[in-house]
């Protein structure tokens, strides 16, 4: 199946020349020079990927990436930016971004990146296949995560995470660990990223700020804890 990518980006050049790369990989690339713009063609072309630029005209790539993480929960988001400052990377985390690239970047790299982004996209997984954890229920068929009965709206990248630990409840797994399995080996970013995303992930689960599913392994890292 071809893979939509959408690129939002305002310098043209750098736009153009990342273009060339991805249809070298057989994606199908759309372009957008501004926020506003993106969002039109991302809600009419529904991309399986975005490569989002957070410096925009109008509005910036923090907006969109709220918009798309709300209208679109399941899209892969990859934020590009030229600020090196760790607050920049973890405000895009926190918008619902799945990962980040620091400009200038690697084309190559980019390409790794959206590749190991796509194994965390919904896939074809056999029908009725249910884990459940009380109270939550995880439904590999819809890629779906309820919690008593009610939807938890997910990222691709907490959809997976929480796959993972539910697969493998009392199971303590480092940073690197997660790192390993969910961005891939040849991942170069900050291991932040892991945090980043379980404590967003723990937003959503958890009924108080002291975590009661998603548990803290002192030392280790996190693990899955199942009630009885």
């Amino acid at each position: 199946m071809e893979l939509k990518v959408l690129l939002i980006e305002d310098q043209e050049s750098i736009r153009k020349f990342t273009k060339i790369n991805l249809d070298r990989e057989n994606f199908i690339t759309l372009e957008a020079g501004s926020g506003e713009e993106g969002v039109d063609i991302a809600r009419k072309e529904k991309p399986d990927i975005v490569i989002l630029d957070i410096m925009l005209p109008g509005i910036d790539g923090y907006e969109v990436c709220r918009i798309l993480r709300k209208e679109q929960p399941g899209i892969g988001i990859i934020m590009l930016t030229a600020k090196t400052q760790d607050i920049d990377k973890i405000e895009g985390l926190e918008q619902g971004a799945d990962d980040y690239m620091v400009k200038p970047f690697n084309p190559q790299e980019l390409i790794l990146r959206i590749r190991s982004l796509i194994r965390r996209l919904p896939d074809n997984t056999p029908p009725s296949t249910i884990i459940e954890s009380k109270p939550f229920v995880l439904d590999l068929q819809a890629h779906s995560l309820t919690k008593n009965g009610v939807v938890v709206d997910l990222t691709p990248t907490e959809y997976t995470l929480i796959k993972h630990f539910m697969e493998n409840p009392g199971k303590a797994f480092s940073r690197n660990e997660l790192l390993d399995i969910h961005w891939g080996p040849d991942y170069v970013g900050d291991t932040k990223i892991v945090d980043v995303n379980i404590r967003r992930l723990r937003t959503k689960i958890e009924d108080d700020q002291r975590p009661k599913y998603l548990e803290t392994v002192w030392g280790t890292g996190y693990r899955w804890h199942a009630e009885e």
